[in-house]
């Protein structure tokens, strides 16, 4: 995150730190406590260790408005140990027994909760709206998480493992947002009651007694959720509980599997509403109408058009899809077989049934015999240009479909042309496609037909295609001739931009770097043919490039800067990184978009947003001016090295952690960052950083 620097931060070491200290980094503290005392808004940075009452900490620790705690959110507090309990009097519920309590818009992050007393709190939210991310919540006598009253809480990337009764805990009017939790070996994952209303989505329950249990007025809503391998159920419905499960136009795309007893239990009065969901049929109890989430308007629809051997796979929706058209079937014992080859014949069929194929008997091919179960199929598909023989004149219809020759079918089938072979640089093994095929995967790539698991750069063109592959090909064909909605997938291939020409990019450091972005249209230059590689970043800008590079999903609220109205021109792109955790504003709500990013923003922005694994801790920095880089970045600055994330030029052992990033070294990073989660390949330049140098 790109934090303000004009919030004081506070040293915290149990180990080493006295309370008499003045709290700095050579002078930390020994106690939360003492630091808990000092003016807010400031920030509290924990070194490792245990903060008990043993060592002197007095529960229940209280974050006010404008506080901040930081551990260690790379490996979600592992060794910062907070452990304790005291007595908090809940306006709501009476006396409790907490360990922490978040007041206003507190945050912690990177820390180990537990409360060891019995029917004790980790955490307790009450009637506030902070934010926790990447925090171990464990053991704790009764629950990890504790909302109620008016909490709208941000609650994200946390951990929540073998709490006596649950995970995580929200009542009355608890609103905020759930996303991308662990909740592991907990008796409840997830309780909502009274009229609380979050939004609980990515998140993965599993080995739970029951992963979500829902009772009185509760309404939330879950989306994208993995709730698996749960010993009695996945949710449990209660009262009058009403989730939202997904409507037609918004799938609910919950997945649920090998869950004991069941994945979904209904037992309130009213009926439910699931739309998307990946469900076992056999393990749905009480009422529920399942309808369809790819059409314009709800219909019903059964459990049994979901196939047991679908759920998780990736091609999922686009089979779905194409079985609500009546264009494809399963296999007679209930499955789909979404990794088997397809056969030219079967392949035939399918043609016919999604194109709508006008019916032919005429016999084409000696090896196709008119009482042949598909021979009307592949009469119909060769009449209107899909398919052809061989040069002997057969066709060989059991023979396997390969991915090149389906990819042809559709071009010459739906009369596509327009691709230019240069779009072919996208894939990595274009070499392997036959020459007579070139332009029709070029068009195919063009019109975003073409859609590659696990890798989009790998096309493996004369490989058998799988009955999901071709589905997913079928149906984006669909989309191209604009006769169905457009699924999101990150495995359509989308064809580079026209690399854009800089006029001063000639023998730049970092020309090929730029010119790279540019080619993925992530960055762009200015009006009068320039780039200015030298010119510094403003926060705006860098929060435009992390938006349109890594598009991130959302970790935390979106947040109003009070500087940043919503005609401003980067407003979309700012929320957009800002809920996805590359950056944040200052304490007084303000993001000052005009500000220049500095390079050790940007290099924990990096690490931070994407959430990259931490580099070890014996690691030594190969930087000749590592004194300057604050204890709270090293762990950052690390792992950025060690991923080969830092680009300094032209002195590569210098950090410069505080010189303002030019736009040249901000597009390097993000570039290499790129690099990092296998987005793009390897770039060689003398000026990546290397562990291997020091």
């Amino acid at each position: 995150m790109v934090n303000s620097t004009l919030v004081a931060t506070l040293y915290v070491n149990p180990v080493t730190g006295k309370d008499t200290n003045d709290g700095s980094r050579l002078s930390p503290f020994k106690t939360l406590t003492r630091a808990l005392r000092t003016t807010t808004p400031i920030i509290i940075q924990l070194a490792p260790g245990n903060y008990s009452a043993a060592n002197g900490e007095q529960f229940p620790l209280v974050l006010t408005a404008g506080v901040t705690v930081i551990g260690n959110e790379v490996n979600k507090g592992a060794g910062i140990i907070i452990s304790g309990g005291g007595e908090y009097q809940s306006p709501s519920f009476s006396v409790q027994n907490i360990t922490l309590l978040l007041l206003g818009d507190a945050s912690l992050m990177g820390v180990s909760v537990t409360n060891p007393i019995p029917k004790g709190t980790g955490v307790w939210i009450e009637s506030s709206i902070p934010y926790m991310a990447n925090n171990t919540l464990l053991n704790c006598g009764r629950e990890g998480i504790f909302t109620t009253g008016n909490a709208k809480a941000a609650i994200l990337d946390n951990v929540f493992v073998q709490n006596a009764a649950s995970g995580l805990f929200m009542a009355r009017n608890s609103k905020g947002e759930i996303l991308r939790n662990t909740f592991q070996k907990n008796p409840l994952g997830i309780a909502v009651t009274d009229s609380a209303a979050p939004l609980i989505a990515n998140n993965k329950l599993s080995e739970n007694r029951t992963a979500i249990a829902l009772s009185r007025d509760a309404r939330p809503v879950l989306r994208q959720n993995l709730i698996i391998k749960n010993a009695q159920g996945g949710l449990l419905v209660n009262a009058n509980a009403m989730p939202d499960l997904g409507n037609s136009q918004d799938a609910g795309a919950n997945i649920f599997q090998d869950n004991g007893e069941f994945d979904l239990q209904n037992a309130a009065a009213q009926p439910l509403i699931s739309a998307g969901n990946q469900l076992n049929p056999t393990l749905v109890k009480g009422q529920v109408n399942f309808i369809a989430a790819t059409e314009d308007s709800p219909r019903i629809v059964t459990g049994s058009s979901s196939f047991p051997d679908l759920v998780g796979h990736w091609a999922a929706v686009f089979v779905q899809a194409l079985v609500s058209r009546g264009a494809i079937s399963g296999f007679p014992d209930g499955t789909f077989g979404p990794n088997a080859p397809i056969t030219r014949a079967q392949y035939a069929a399918v043609l016919a049934k999604t194109f709508q194929l006008p019916s032919s008997k005429s016999s084409k091919f000696p090896d196709v015999k008119p009482d042949f179960w598909a021979a009307s199929a592949i009469s119909s598909a060769a009449d209107a240009g899909f398919i052809s023989g061989f040069p002997d004149g057969t066709f060989r219809p059991g023979n396997n479909l390969t991915r090149v020759q389906a990819i042809v079918s559709i071009v010459n089938g739906l009369k596509f042309g327009g691709g230019t072979p240069n779009v072919l640089s996208v894939y990595r093994d274009r070499a392997q496609i036959p020459s007579y095929a070139t332009n029709a995967v070029a068009a195919a790539t063009q019109k975003l037909i073409i859609v590659n698991y696990p890798q989009s750069d790998r096309l493996e063109p004369l490989r058998e295609i799988t009955r999901g592959e071709m589905a997913a090909l079928i149906y984006q064909a669909l989309v191209a001739n604009s006769k169905e909605k457009a699924i999101a997938s990150p495995y359509i291939v989308s064809p580079d931009a026209e690399v854009p020409t800089f006029a001063d990019l000639n023998r730049h450091w970092a020309e090929p770097f730029i010119r790279a972005l540019a080619s993925l249209n992530l960055t762009h230059g200015f009006a009068d043919g320039s780039y200015q590689p030298d010119k510094p970043m403003t926060r705006a800008q860098y929060a435009a490039l992390v938006a349109a590079a890594f598009n991130p999903a959302p970790k935390r609220p979106a947040i109003e800067f009070i500087d940043v109205p919503q005609n401003f021109w980067a407003y979309k792109a700012l929320q957009i990184a800002a809920s996805g955790g590359f950056v944040s504003g200052f304490s007084d709500r303000t993001f000052r978009p005009d500000q220049n990013v500095q390079r050790l923003q940007v290099i924990v922005s990096l690490v931070n947003g994407l959430g990259l694994p931490a580099a070890q801790s014996n690691m030594l920095l190969p930087y000749t001016d590592s004194n300057t880089i604050p204890d709270y970045a090293q762990k950052a600055v690390a792992t950025a090295t060690q991923q080969r994330i830092v680009v300094n030029y032209p002195q590569p052992n210098l950090l410069a952690p505080t010189r303002e990033a030019t736009r040249a070294e901000v597009a390097a990073m993000v570039y290499q960052a790129l690099v990092a989660i296998n987005r793009t390949p390897n770039i060689n330049s003398p000026y990546i950083v290397s562990t291997a140098k020091s």
